[in-house]
Protein backbone atom coordinates (compact mmCIF):
# COMPACT_ATOMS: atom_id res chain seq x y z
CA UNK A 1 0.00 0.00 0.00
CA UNK A 2 1.14 3.51 -0.94
CA UNK A 3 2.04 6.01 1.98
CA UNK A 4 -0.38 8.94 1.41
CA UNK A 5 1.71 12.04 1.13
CA UNK A 6 -0.02 15.47 2.20
CA UNK A 7 0.81 18.97 0.80
CA UNK A 8 -0.07 22.13 1.35
CA UNK A 9 0.36 25.40 -1.14
CA UNK A 10 1.62 28.85 -0.53
CA UNK A 11 0.48 30.20 3.25
CA UNK A 12 1.98 33.95 2.84
CA UNK A 13 1.03 34.48 6.23
CA UNK A 14 -2.22 33.08 6.94
CA UNK A 15 -2.38 31.37 10.28
CA UNK A 16 -5.76 30.64 10.29
CA UNK A 17 -6.27 29.51 6.86
CA UNK A 18 -3.02 27.23 8.08
CA UNK A 19 -4.60 25.67 11.20
CA UNK A 20 -7.56 25.09 9.28
CA UNK A 21 -5.75 22.98 6.45
CA UNK A 22 -3.65 21.12 9.26
CA UNK A 23 -7.59 20.29 10.57
CA UNK A 24 -8.23 19.12 7.10
CA UNK A 25 -5.15 16.78 6.93
CA UNK A 26 -5.37 15.33 10.37
CA UNK A 27 -8.56 14.30 9.53
CA UNK A 28 -8.32 12.36 6.61
CA UNK A 29 -4.82 10.84 7.31
CA UNK A 30 -4.76 11.09 11.26
CA UNK A 31 -1.69 13.22 13.92
CA UNK A 32 1.54 11.35 12.31
CA UNK A 33 0.35 12.18 8.49
CA UNK A 34 3.52 12.89 6.38
CA UNK A 35 3.13 16.69 4.75
CA UNK A 36 5.46 19.24 2.92
CA UNK A 37 5.08 22.53 3.13
CA UNK A 38 5.66 24.15 -0.26
CA UNK A 39 6.97 27.34 0.95
CA UNK A 40 6.36 30.94 0.97
CA UNK A 41 5.10 30.98 4.98
CA UNK A 42 5.68 34.61 4.43
CA UNK A 43 4.53 38.46 3.47
CA UNK A 44 1.30 39.27 2.35
CA UNK A 45 -0.50 37.80 5.04
CA UNK A 46 -1.71 39.08 9.01
CA UNK A 47 0.59 36.67 11.05
CA UNK A 48 4.00 35.68 9.11
CA UNK A 49 5.33 35.33 12.60
CA UNK A 50 2.71 33.24 13.79
CA UNK A 51 3.04 30.64 10.81
CA UNK A 52 6.76 30.31 11.63
CA UNK A 53 6.32 29.38 15.06
CA UNK A 54 3.52 26.90 14.19
CA UNK A 55 5.95 25.23 11.95
CA UNK A 56 8.84 25.74 13.28
CA UNK A 57 8.33 24.16 16.70
CA UNK A 58 6.21 21.06 14.54
CA UNK A 59 9.45 20.10 13.29
CA UNK A 60 11.40 20.87 15.97
CA UNK A 61 8.83 18.65 18.13
CA UNK A 62 9.53 15.32 15.35
CA UNK A 63 6.06 15.75 13.52
CA UNK A 64 6.64 14.52 10.02
CA UNK A 65 6.70 17.65 8.36
CA UNK A 66 9.06 19.05 5.07
CA UNK A 67 9.07 22.88 4.46
CA UNK A 68 10.25 23.71 1.60
CA UNK A 69 12.29 27.36 0.57
CA UNK A 70 9.72 29.44 -1.47
CA UNK A 71 11.24 33.12 -2.82
CA UNK A 72 9.50 34.64 -0.41
CA UNK A 73 10.82 33.13 2.44
CA UNK A 74 14.54 33.75 1.06
CA UNK A 75 14.33 37.32 1.14
CA UNK A 76 13.25 37.27 4.17
CA UNK A 77 16.29 35.12 5.17
CA UNK A 78 18.68 37.56 2.74
CA UNK A 79 17.01 40.40 4.36
CA UNK A 80 18.06 39.26 8.02
CA UNK A 81 22.16 38.49 7.41
CA UNK A 82 24.65 40.61 8.62
CA UNK A 83 24.65 42.53 5.61
CA UNK A 84 21.18 42.46 4.02
CA UNK A 85 21.00 42.21 0.13
CA UNK A 86 18.20 41.82 -2.44
CA UNK A 87 16.79 38.49 -4.06
CA UNK A 88 19.24 38.94 -7.55
CA UNK A 89 15.74 37.14 -9.03
CA UNK A 90 13.65 40.18 -7.79
CA UNK A 91 12.47 42.73 -10.42
CA UNK A 92 15.23 45.55 -10.90
CA UNK A 93 12.88 48.24 -8.80
CA UNK A 94 11.88 46.44 -6.11
CA UNK A 95 12.70 45.42 -2.92
CA UNK A 96 11.12 42.93 -0.04
CA UNK A 97 9.26 46.15 0.95
CA UNK A 98 7.81 47.01 -1.79
CA UNK A 99 4.13 46.41 -1.26
CA UNK A 100 3.40 43.58 -4.20
CA UNK A 101 5.72 41.88 -1.95
CA UNK A 102 4.97 42.24 1.36
CA UNK A 103 7.94 42.25 3.54
CA UNK A 104 6.62 44.96 6.00
CA UNK A 105 3.62 43.05 6.40
CA UNK A 106 6.07 40.23 8.01
CA UNK A 107 7.79 42.22 10.46
CA UNK A 108 4.61 44.09 11.21
CA UNK A 109 3.70 40.63 12.70
CA UNK A 110 6.55 40.59 14.92
CA UNK A 111 5.52 44.18 16.26
CA UNK A 112 7.94 46.13 14.13
CA UNK A 113 6.70 49.09 12.32
CA UNK A 114 8.48 50.45 9.74
CA UNK A 115 8.11 55.00 9.92
CA UNK A 116 7.82 56.44 6.10
CA UNK A 117 11.51 57.27 5.31
CA UNK A 118 13.01 54.87 7.08
CA UNK A 119 16.33 53.37 6.15
CA UNK A 120 17.05 50.05 6.04
CA UNK A 121 20.76 50.81 8.85
CA UNK A 122 17.45 51.95 11.11
CA UNK A 123 14.77 48.68 10.57
CA UNK A 124 17.72 45.98 10.10
CA UNK A 125 19.20 45.82 13.48
CA UNK A 126 15.92 46.19 14.85
CA UNK A 127 14.90 43.25 12.94
CA UNK A 128 17.74 40.73 13.78
CA UNK A 129 17.19 41.43 17.63
CA UNK A 130 12.93 41.05 17.95
CA UNK A 131 13.02 38.19 15.40
CA UNK A 132 13.60 35.00 17.33
CA UNK A 133 16.79 33.09 16.57
CA UNK A 134 14.92 30.21 16.53
CA UNK A 135 12.64 31.31 13.65
CA UNK A 136 15.80 33.35 11.99
CA UNK A 137 17.69 29.77 11.92
CA UNK A 138 14.87 28.03 10.35
CA UNK A 139 14.13 30.06 7.70
CA UNK A 140 17.85 30.21 6.74
CA UNK A 141 18.15 26.78 6.38
CA UNK A 142 15.07 25.30 4.39
CA UNK A 143 15.34 22.97 1.99
CA UNK A 144 14.36 24.01 -1.83
CA UNK A 145 12.75 20.37 -2.59
CA UNK A 146 12.06 17.05 -0.95
CA UNK A 147 11.06 14.16 -3.77
CA UNK A 148 9.09 10.98 -2.15
CA UNK A 149 9.19 8.13 -5.04
CA UNK A 150 7.72 9.54 -8.01
CA UNK A 151 6.72 12.81 -6.60
CA UNK A 152 9.12 16.01 -6.78
CA UNK A 153 7.66 18.69 -4.56
CA UNK A 154 9.42 22.03 -5.25
CA UNK A 155 7.96 25.44 -4.54
CA UNK A 156 8.31 27.52 -8.24
CA UNK A 157 9.29 24.12 -10.38
CA UNK A 158 12.34 22.76 -11.85
CA UNK A 159 14.69 23.85 -15.09
CA UNK A 160 13.26 20.98 -17.33
CA UNK A 161 15.42 18.05 -18.83
CA UNK A 162 18.20 19.44 -16.44
CA UNK A 163 19.45 16.61 -13.99
CA UNK A 164 17.83 17.57 -10.15
CA UNK A 165 21.20 17.80 -8.62
CA UNK A 166 21.84 20.12 -11.33
CA UNK A 167 18.88 22.21 -10.69
CA UNK A 168 19.94 26.08 -9.01
CA UNK A 169 17.69 27.43 -6.19
CA UNK A 170 17.44 30.31 -8.17
CA UNK A 171 15.20 28.36 -10.27
CA UNK A 172 13.69 26.28 -7.94
CA UNK A 173 12.42 29.20 -5.76
CA UNK A 174 11.97 31.30 -8.89
CA UNK A 175 10.84 29.64 -12.11
CA UNK A 176 7.76 30.15 -14.46
CA UNK A 177 7.25 30.45 -17.40
CA UNK A 178 10.40 28.12 -19.00
CA UNK A 179 8.71 25.14 -16.34
CA UNK A 180 4.76 26.19 -16.82
CA UNK A 181 5.03 26.00 -20.53
CA UNK A 182 7.30 22.59 -20.70
CA UNK A 183 4.11 19.95 -21.47
CA UNK A 184 6.56 17.03 -21.87
CA UNK A 185 6.84 14.66 -19.22
CA UNK A 186 9.17 15.04 -16.19
CA UNK A 187 10.88 11.90 -14.45
CA UNK A 188 8.27 12.88 -11.50
CA UNK A 189 5.45 14.49 -11.23
CA UNK A 190 5.99 17.86 -9.80
CA UNK A 191 3.98 19.49 -7.56
CA UNK A 192 4.87 23.20 -6.77
CA UNK A 193 3.10 26.33 -5.74
CA UNK A 194 4.65 30.05 -6.49
CA UNK A 195 2.15 30.99 -9.01
CA UNK A 196 -1.43 31.98 -7.92
CA UNK A 197 -4.37 30.09 -9.45
CA UNK A 198 -8.08 30.64 -9.06
CA UNK A 199 -7.90 27.15 -7.75
CA UNK A 200 -5.64 24.27 -7.67
CA UNK A 201 -4.76 22.97 -10.90
CA UNK A 202 -3.35 19.06 -12.49
CA UNK A 203 -1.22 19.53 -15.58
CA UNK A 204 -0.53 15.96 -15.93
CA UNK A 205 3.14 16.24 -15.70
CA UNK A 206 2.69 19.17 -12.75
CA UNK A 207 0.07 19.64 -9.64
CA UNK A 208 -0.01 23.64 -9.03
CA UNK A 209 -1.32 24.07 -5.39
CA UNK A 210 -0.83 27.84 -4.98
CA UNK A 211 -4.59 28.90 -4.43
CA UNK A 212 -3.70 32.10 -3.57
CA UNK A 213 -3.59 32.87 0.01
CA UNK A 214 -1.30 35.82 -0.57
CA UNK A 215 -4.44 37.12 -1.75
CA UNK A 216 -7.06 36.15 0.54
CA UNK A 217 -8.22 33.01 -1.08
CA UNK A 218 -8.00 29.53 0.71
CA UNK A 219 -4.69 27.62 0.90
CA UNK A 220 -5.15 24.37 -0.73
CA UNK A 221 -4.51 20.78 1.38
CA UNK A 222 -3.88 17.92 -1.51
CA UNK A 223 -3.04 14.15 -0.43
CA UNK A 224 -1.13 11.83 -3.38
CA UNK A 225 -0.86 8.52 -3.48
CA UNK A 226 1.19 7.35 -6.23
CA UNK A 227 0.76 9.99 -8.68
CA UNK A 228 -3.18 10.09 -7.67
CA UNK A 229 -3.89 13.09 -6.44
CA UNK A 230 -6.64 14.63 -4.09
CA UNK A 231 -7.83 18.28 -2.86
CA UNK A 232 -9.16 18.40 1.27
CA UNK A 233 -12.38 20.10 0.95
CA UNK A 234 -14.14 19.49 4.60
CA UNK A 235 -14.39 16.08 5.10
CA UNK A 236 -14.31 14.85 1.55
CA UNK A 237 -11.60 13.75 -1.03
CA UNK A 238 -11.88 16.39 -4.08
CA UNK A 239 -9.88 14.05 -7.39
CA UNK A 240 -7.90 16.66 -8.76
CA UNK A 241 -7.44 15.58 -12.24
CA UNK A 242 -5.30 16.64 -15.42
Amino acid sequence: MTTPVYAIGDIHGQLGMLEDALERIERDGGPDAKIVFLGDLVDRGPDSAGVIDLLQKGVASGRNWTVLRGNHDRMYSYFLEDLPRPDPQILLGYDWFNERIGGKSTLASYGIEIPENARYFQIHPIAQQVIPQAHQDFMANLPAFVQHDDLLFVHAGIRPNVPLDQQSEDDLCWIRHDFLNFSDPHPWLVVHGHTPQESPVHMGNRVNLDSGAGYGRPITAAVFEGRKCWVLEGTERIALLP
